[in-house]
């Protein structure tokens, strides 16, 4: 039985119903580009709106978050990945919710209580310590670690908001040491957070008229947990990827991961409706698919995503249960790669000119973007190159 089905089943029995829909697209009228949390589906439920599958519900998320971007490539950050989530619409409260969180690490799965470690939100000026969860915690006989603003979580500057307790576990060798904030072997796989405010634009609190629970649990870390591995890349979610594409490029660690990644990311995107462009959505999909280019040519020039196995996009449409066909995702790949490389040739031969062989400034930076649709960042990295440089941030145009 798969992880996911495993979750979902422990929590049905507990009379939780399943959610449906997970796409990365939010709802209309929400601000945010793409869904990061399990909860962003269900901010109206979590602000008093009765949901119409009722007060206890499961899921399983995808989730999207480009603030991880420049953490991709160490062994757990993600930017696209799976999110397991279980919610309380003002049914039960903290401890029943930490005591099934408990419960399912130990008893369903099998982890050992002397590799969890806990923290606590422990009060602030605005909000007390979170008493519930610390006795709760006490009486289930984990170390506890009572923190202010690493347990405290937010939809954003304004929106649900609240305390949080963190569950995290052991990964180094030997018996555990120290904390979850002064080792970083601790690692957090599943966030229970007691959604009881609603932040304003003046960062003032104001209760919500239910208490809620939210909770967060990262299949793919989860996963790598469970499996003793030492990166989610090595898991069994990454086999294929980790099985065909270093036979097809070599990269060094860091950067076969980027690649994996971002390729990965590109497709859930593509498949869930969305094109490269240079606004909104469609500009984190061009970023992602230009930075696995920069880095495809930084060590071959000739490398192509034409290359890349249909294998790996269909395992990875199937698995994020996507029907977009997979000619139709190899076309966009393509298609960007032609238009980045028009890009980069004309940037070359525009900024051989003799107008530009010279230091630029300002005006030339705005110039070089306002009419030919050169960013600063792109026009700094061909420079870089033509000077020898090989780390210029092509991913950010």
């Amino acid at each position: 039985m798969s992880l996911e089905k495993t979750f979902i089943d422990y929590f049905v029995q507990r009379g939780h119903i399943p959610t449906t829909g997970s796409s990365l697209i939010p709802r209309p009228g929400d601000p945010i580009l793409f869904t990061a949390a399990g909860m962003h589906p269900l901010t109206p439920f979590l602000e008093g709106e009765p949901h119409p599958l009722g007060r206890r519900l499961v899921g399983v998320q995808r989730c999207l978050r480009t603030t991880d971007l420049d953490e991709v490539g160490d062994p757990t950050h993600l930017t696209v990945f799976e999110m397991l989530g279980s919610w309380s619409l003002g049914d039960y409260g903290s401890e029943q919710s930490l005591r099934w969180g408990y419960e399912f690490l130990h008893d369903v799965l099998g982890v050992d209580p002397e590799r969890m470690h806990v923290t606590v939100f422990g009060g602030d000026d605005r909000v007390e310590a979170d008493l519930e969860s610390l006795r709760t915690w006490q009486d289930l006989g984990l170390p506890i670690e009572l923190t202010t603003e690493d347990n405290w979580w937010s939809n954003g500057p304004t929106g649900p908001c609240g305390p949080d307790s963190e569950i995290f576990l052991w990964t180094g060798d030997g018996s555990p040491e120290g904390t979850p904030t002064t080792d970083d072997r601790w690692i957090e796989v599943w966030n229970h957070v007691m959604v009881r405010f609603r932040q304003q634009e003046d960062g003032s609190l104001e209760p919500l008229p239910q208490h809620n629970i939210d909770t967060g649990l990262g299949l793919e870390r989860l996963s790598m947990l469970l499996e003793g591995k030492r990166s989610v890349y090595e898991t069994d979610l990454f086999e294929p990827w980790m099985r065909l594409l270093p036979e097809l490029w070599k990269l060094d660690e860091e950067s076969e991961r980027i690649v994996i990644d971002h390729l990965r990311s590109s497709i859930v995107i593509i498949g869930d409706g969305v094109r490269p462009s240079n606004t909104g959505r469609g500009y984190v999909l061009r970023r992602l698919i230009r930075r696995v280019l920069t880095l495809l040519w930084r060590f071959d020039q000739s490398r192509t995503l034409v290359d890349l196995p249909v294998e790996l996009v269909e395992h990875t449409l199937r698995h994020f249960h996507q029907d977009e066909g997979v000619t139709l995702v190899q076309q966009v790949l393509l298609d960007e790669e032609v238009r980045f490389t028009d890009l980069l040739q004309r940037g070359r031969r525009i900024l051989g000119s003799d107008r530009f062989r010279k230091t630029l400034d300002q005006h030339d930076f705005e110039y070089l973007h306002q009419t030919h649709g050169l960013p600063r960042e792109l026009v700094q990295s061909l420079i870089a190159q033509e000077s020898g440089g090989s780390s210029a941030p092509l991913s950010l145009t």
